[in-house]
């Protein structure tokens, strides 16, 4: 385990690695799709602290989740749209005026997706597609779509899902044209304690009394990143990028055996198989991507392969060229958490019960 693991984790800031990455929200139009997901009340809540945009969009077609945000954020720019991604018409209706959208929308749970795969790709594809189209006919200054890790080599529906929509993005840039709306991507690991993750499971297992915790497969990892530095992670892309870009930041990897560890103390796992879709380790860089990527301080910069890509380079901030066939797994990573640090963690996010 490298010695900075813990800084890696617990003190990198994403949002405030060069202040000229800043993007100004103040006086702006912004729209957060997804806007009552996790992300997207973290995004708002950073937002209004940090910035006085002159509206704030939460586009969602969940009215429940719209209004329980509502009387925690009701100022004067705060504005809530009912509506789906998949709707072409709304979504450009709620985009008129905007200036720059972050898209957090999408259908994410592996098992459903595989089972109701027409309602996926409907969403995951489909959606972005439409969000790409409204942003243009709108004419957004910025988009910054959210991606995953399960996009890279994916072996799942949902994966397989963002990738398309990752590959919609960036061609967007070549669809608006010169001087039109720009688009980039976001593409990090699991946020921890996220829905439907497997901290939230463990500890409704020990609350539970569980002495037990099972577990996939004993080799497992993954990569990890916090609510907050997700989003750190996509404003800072968004004042820094120039279109067509997929950034990556540079997180550190856990053991599955460590988190069950860290989380109940002595425990004995049960090996239950690795389910459906489901990796053993993680990619977010492939070797085949390599040859695009370029290296900064905290993030991989994937640059695209279109004949648009005539921007300046990232090499004037310092950037390096990865090796060639160089890929960035969770099971090879060189920055890991070791199961105190996983406590500690667990513990700043308010996650551990036990």
């Amino acid at each position: 385990m490298t010695k900075n693991s813990e800084h890696t984790l617990l003190a990198r800031n994403f949002g405030h690695a060069d202040p000229a990455d800043v993007c100004e929200l103040n006086d702006k139009d912004v729209m957060v799709i997804g806007g009552t997901g996790s992300f997207g009340k973290a995004f708002v809540a950073t937002v209004l602290e940090r910035f006085k945009p002159r509206r704030l969009i939460v586009y969602s077609r969940d009215e429940l989740k719209q209004y329980e945000m509502q009387q925690k954020w009701n100022g004067p720019e705060m504005r809530y749209f009912i509506g789906d991604v998949r709707d072409t018409d709304r979504v450009e209706m709620a985009m008129r005026g905007v200036d720059y959208v972050i898209h957090a929308a999408a259908l994410k749970q592996v098992p459903a997706a595989e089972y109701n795969p027409f309602e996926c790709i409907k969403t995951n594809v489909h959606g972005a597609e439409n969000v790409v189209r409204a942003a243009i006919r709108c004419g957004v200054k910025r988009v910054v779509a959210l991606s995953t890790d399960k996009a890279a080599n994916p072996i799942n529906l949902y994966g397989a899902s963002k990738l398309a929509s990752d590959k919609i993005f960036v061609a967007g840039n070549s669809m608006s044209g010169k001087g039109g709306s720009r688009f980039a991507v976001v593409r990090y690991g699991n946020v921890v304690g996220s829905r439907g993750s497997v901290i939230p499971f463990f500890n409704k297992l020990i609350a539970e009394g569980a002495k037990s915790l099972p577990i996939t497969d004993a080799r497992m990892t993954r990569f990890v990143i916090t609510l907050k530095q997700g989003v750190d992670m996509v404003l800072s892309s968004l004042g820094m990028m120039q279109g067509g870009e997929l950034f990556v930041p540079k997180i550190p990897s856990v053991r599955m055996t460590d988190v069950a560890e860290a989380m109940l103390p002595g425990c004995e796992t049960r090996i239950v198989g690795i389910r459906p879709g489901e990796k053993l380790h993680e990619v977010m860089i492939t070797d085949d991507d390599s040859r695009a990527t370029l290296e900064l301080s905290d993030r991989f910069v994937i640059e695209p392969t279109f004949e648009f890509w005539n921007r300046p380079s990232y090499t004037s901030r310092g950037a390096v060229r990865v090796p060639e066939m160089y890929r960035y797994a969770s099971d090879s990573n060189t920055e890991w958490l070791s199961v105190e640090q996983i406590r500690v963690l667990l513990k700043q996010e308010q996650l551990l019960s036990a």
